[in-house]
């Protein structure tokens, strides 16, 4: 199969699939059929946007049949207000209840979450999901240690993040890292991959906003991710793929309280120059 065909029944001849294409690689001609430029297959970066825009669905991908890409359902899309709303009452959950999330709700957020955009539809984002109390309770240990050679090492950082509060709650017996919740999701990629941090980042606020239209509630877990980059200790506890790193982790659970209001934030400081 050529990298992309065309159904010449259907198509209208409107070029839409080749004013869409980030790449260029659609040649259109007015009453003509859309076609490959020369090295196309190189330059595509299979992001499915000419699938996507078609309006008859006239064009069929090598890698994206256009069967196997759902039709966009407008009575599920938001409003404006829908949107506002959803995005405000989101919280950061931080008290969970004593209840595991099953496998299948696990991947179904992971499953949403890998649509989010990254740098030329590179999608590096790796995940290893942790849902071992055991386990979890030793790395919020070893967090702990990292906060200890913080305070002991670097005094004036850790004043400023508050670690010795942090270590003393600890102490007295409450998780001050993983705050209870039954399973932390970890995006990792090569350290030298320098789209790495922004595409870990999207998709770990997708898989965010996605948890709170399943009952589940997020929180990033900081203190953790700070560790994973610095403290040896957690480098081989944590054991990522030889040359990974760990871009960002998330708590993930059931909310033991539901809030009820939308809470303010300060005015934005906007500069204009329009």
């Amino acid at each position: 199969m050529n990298l992309f065909e065309i159904d010449q029944n259907t198509c209208t001849k409107d070029g839409i699939c080749a004013a869409v294409c980030p790449s260029r690689i659609i040649e259109f001609r007015k009453g003509e059929f859309p076609v490959p430029v020369a090295g196309a297959e190189k330059a595509c970066i299979k992001c499915g946007h000419c699938v996507a825009v078609c309006p008859t669905a006239s064009l069929t991908h090598r890698d994206m049949p256009v069967e196997q890409c759902p039709p966009i359902q407008k009575e599920l899309q938001l409003s404006a207000e829908h949107c506002e709303h959803f995005l405000r009452s989101r919280r950061s959950i931080r008290v969970y209840k004593n209840k595991a999330v099953s496998r299948d709700e696990i991947n179904r957020l992971i499953e949403i979450a890998r649509h989010a955009p990254s740098g030329r539809n590179s999608q590096d984002a790796e995940w290893l999901v942790l849902g071992n109390r055991d386990e979890l309770h030793k790395l919020a240990g070893i967090v702990v240690d990292w906060m200890r050679w913080m305070i002991g090492s670097q005094p004036e950082i850790a004043s400023s993040m508050h670690l010795s509060r942090a270590v003393q709650r600890w102490e007295d017996g409450k998780d001050i890292i993983f705050r209870g919740a039954p399973a932390v999701i970890v995006t990792h990629a090569e350290k030298e991959n320098h789209r790495a941090p922004a595409t870990c980042n999207m998709v770990l606020a997708y898989l965010e906003l996605a948890a709170t239209g399943m009952g589940l509630g997020t929180c990033w877990a900081g203190y953790f991710n700070v560790a994973a980059n610095s403290f040896p200790p957690m480098m081989e506890a944590l054991a990522l793929p030889e040359g990974h790193g760990c871009f960002g982790a998330m708590m993930v659970g059931y909310p033991r309280f539901h809030f009820h209001r939308l809470p303010l934030r300060r005015p934005p400081r906007v500069t204009w120059r329009v």
